[in-house]
This record gives structure tokens, sequence and C-alpha cells, in this order.
């Protein structure tokens, strides 16, 4: 066992559900299930199952029952909003706001901007950070990919210098979704603020495997989800600057979100709406995913991020020297092999369909990953040349030759509850079906391959 294997042994995964599942494969077998997709969703801390379990005897309605419940589920929800605030180190006078994810958090976000607010992304950012802001009333300027932290904030100064006046605001990501790369955002937050802009900071990838400040990044807000954060109930949180979202028209409209709603002399409703996190909380809450929410948060806290850090550089550094040892893997970078990133990796194998190797690891070896373009098809495409994606053959490799590039790519991600065994089962696999080649048949169903049995 390698050094890297042995150190990582030392310290062991957060516990999480699903830990002890087993899954057929091809063969008739059944082997230890290696979820290695956390970027897509990552499994429940048994911490936050255990707390979520232990509260739901008690579920209420909340902010306007007189009952015991009500009021005991009321003091929960607003107690978990302070949690995810301390969690994300918010400034006096910043507001968290419950979602249902970062892309319903980003699509809030986007209705609350002032009339001509020009909006700057970089084409490399997840399609929840990229889409949005194409609505009447903003302006959105696409920069293109940089290949360095210091092109990024260069690229995104030039922009603003030629943007003019009035709003303007910066959705960058944390951590890509796909190769796993940290964005330099507190320097693309001071160019931001020097020019009167403002920054989101899309945490959807960062928040599970770094701390998060937003009082040391400088960012004027904040979105993420809580299924990426080991809290899978359906809620995410949109946390940051007041101003904006006070000055706009509820996201939602409905009750919670109205202070007062009265019948005018003309027959007319008159709303005057809540100010703070309710005005954009309309309706009956998600209870159950905020609390989940603030259990994760305090899990990992109590857990330490340094530590989880240290744990995960282990991980990736036996997945790089496993994957550097197969050259048919090319692994996908922006900014270069020695850039710091979290718990996700993409990459392609040469002469192999990205689909049927993702498909033969799960068949095979019982590995979850993910193939195809992961919801962010503008970098993607860029990194691995620009191609357009189209529909491939399930069931033979593509038919590529050293030098020829892929259409789709594979994703493996992992995070604080990864043990090292799903890690190196990993790596032998993409080794022995590179070697060895699959040793079942495939057929396209459904659009998905799978293996002929």
């Amino acid at each position: 066992m390698s050094t890297a294997s042995t150190a990582v042994d030392i310290c062991a995964p957060l516990a999480v559900l699903g830990r002890e599942v087993e899954v057929p494969l091809a063969s008739g077998e059944k082997v230890n299930y290696a979820a290695l997709d956390y970027a897509a969703s990552s499994p429940a801390l048994q911490r936050v199952w255990d707390d979520v379990a232990a509260y739901a005897p008690y579920y209420g309605s909340v902010h306007r029952g007189a009952g015991y419940l009500s009021q005991l589920s009321t003091d929960l929800f607003e107690q978990s909003r302070r949690t995810v605030e301390e969690f994300l180190d918010l400034r006096e006078g910043d507001q968290v706001v419950f979602t249902r994810a970062t892309t319903d958090s980003l699509n809030l976000l986007a209705g609350v901007l002032p009339a001509g607010t020009r909006v700057f992304a970089f084409e490399t950012e997840h399609h929840a950070s990229l889409l949005p802001w194409r609505r009447d009333g903003l302006t959105v300027s696409y920069l293109r990919a940089p290949r360095s932290h210091e092109e990024a904030v260069a690229r995104f100064e030039e922009a603003l210098a030629e943007a003019g006046a009035g709003p303007k605001l910066l959705c960058v990501t944390g951590a890509s979704n796909v190769t796993g790369e940290l964005w330099p955002v507190a320097e693309l937050t001071e160019v931001a603020h020097r020019h009167g802009a403002r920054v989101v900071l899309d945490a959807a990838q960062l928040a599970p495997h770094h701390r998060v400040s937003v009082r040391e990044l400088g960012v004027d807000w904040v979105a993420f989800s809580g299924h990426k954060l080991y809290a899978p109930f359906g809620a995410g949180v949109l946390a940051g600057r007041s101003d904006w979202l006070d000055a706009a028209e509820p996201y939602l409209a409905g009750g919670g979100a109205s202070r007062t709603v009265a019948r005018e002399a003309d027959g007319s409703v008159a709303v005057e709406w809540q100010l703070g996190p309710a005005r954009h909380e309309a309706g009956s809450p998600n209870v159950i995913g905020a609390y989940a929410v603030a259990s994760a948060c305090r899990a990992l806290t109590e857990a330490g991020f340094e530590a989880l850090v240290a744990r995960e550089q282990q991980l990736i550094g036996l997945l790089r020297e496993g994957l550097a040892a197969v050259p048919q893997v090319k692994v996908l970078s922006l900014f270069g092999a020695d850039a710091a990133r979290v718990g996700v990796l993409s990459f392609v194998v040469e002469g192999w369909n990205s689909s049927h190797f993702s498909a033969a690891l799960s068949a095979e070896y019982g590995i979850g990953v993910r193939d195809g373009l992961f919801c962010a098809h503008p970098l993607v495409r860029t990194l691995l040349g620009g191609e357009e994606a189209a529909p491939s053959e399930c069931g033979a490799p593509e038919p590529s030759l050293p030098g020829e590039r892929s259409l789709n790519a594979i994703r493996v991600s992992f995070g604080a509850g990864t043990p090292v065994e799903h890690v190196e089962r990993f790596v032998g696999a993409v080794r022995e079906l590179v070697e060895d080649g699959a040793k079942w048949s495939y057929r396209n169903e459904g659009g998905r391959c799978v293996a002929v049995v």
C-alpha cells in the first residue's frame, strides 16, 4: 500500500448513510457500493439523519401556530438560520434566506437585481450560475475561460473597465464542479468592489469541502445546496446583503411574504410585504430541510475543516497518483496539474466511450461515478477541445485514436464520508478496464449504457 493510502487510513471518514449498502454486479455477485458521485449529491451524514429523526415527531407549522409543536418548530427553524449565519461567518446586517438549492438561490437573486444590472459570469460556470441572468432588464457578459488565476482576475477587471456606470454583479464559483479547481474568489471580489460591482459566490462545491467565510472573502452573497452538504432534504441557502433583497418584489407571492393584505375601495388588493428573509420565503417552509442543513453545518464545523481538508487532500493525492500511472487517462484542468482543488476530478480515457466506461465501473466493480457534460457544457467542451457533444453508441469504444478527443467526460468525486478503499478500488478498476477491457457487453437502454446479462 502506498504512503498516501496508509496516511489516509489513520483518519476515519465521517459516518454517512449507505456506507454498508451492497449492490449487484453483472456477474450476480454483490459488493459494497463505492459512492463516488458526491459532486451531484452527497450521502446524508448519519448525524444529520439522527437529528432529523429525533425532531420529526415534533414537526409542526412555523411562525403562526399557537400550539407547542408550532412554537418548537418555529424556534428550531430560526435557530437553524442562526447556525447557517455562524457557519458562513456572515457580517452584521447580512441575512439567510432558505431556498430549494443553489439553482433556486441564484434565480431568486437574479429576480431582485435592479433594472439595468450588468452581470458577469465566466463561461466555465455551472448552468445554475450561467443561465439565471438571461432575463429582461439585465445584461449578461460571458467571459472566456481563463487558464490561470491571474488571467481570470485580469479578464474580469478589463470587462469591468469597459462596463460603464450602473449596478454590476459577478457570479463566480468557489470550486469547479468539473475540475474541482479552486477559483480566486477573494481577488475577484477585491477587483469587483474597487469598480463598484458586487459578487455572488456559488459555493455548491466549495462549502462541503472548505470553510467559507463571507467576512474574509468579502463576497456580497453566497449560495449553496444542502444536498451537496450531506443534508439531502431539498433545502438550499442564499445569504448576504439585504438591501437589494428588501427593495425587490418577493420571489414568490403568498402567505408569509406579506405583512398585511387589504381590500381597497376600488376592489383591488393592497399588499405590504415583509422585510428580511420572510419576504422571499412565501408558503410553508421546508423546516426539516433547513434543520438538516443546520445539522450538517454543525457536524462539519465540529469535525474541523482543517482535518477534513487534510484527509481529502490525501485522497486526491492517492487518486491522481493512480490515474497518472495509466497513460491512456487524461485529467481535465483549467489551471494546470498543480492547481489547488477539492475532491472533484474529470477525465477521459483514450479509445473509450465515456458512458461505456462509466457503465463498466458500475456493472463490474460497483462504483458509481458520472459521465457527460455535468451541467457545465461550455466548460467541458472547452476542456475537450471545443466539439459539440453528440449521442454515442454504447457497447463499443469510441472510434478514437491517440491524439483524438472525446465528446464527453467521466467525473469522480468524493468527500468527508469516502473511505480510502473506495478510491483504491476505483483506481484499480480504471487500470483493469484500460488494460483488459470490459468483461461484459453493453447496450443503449433509454439513453444509458447497461450491461447485457
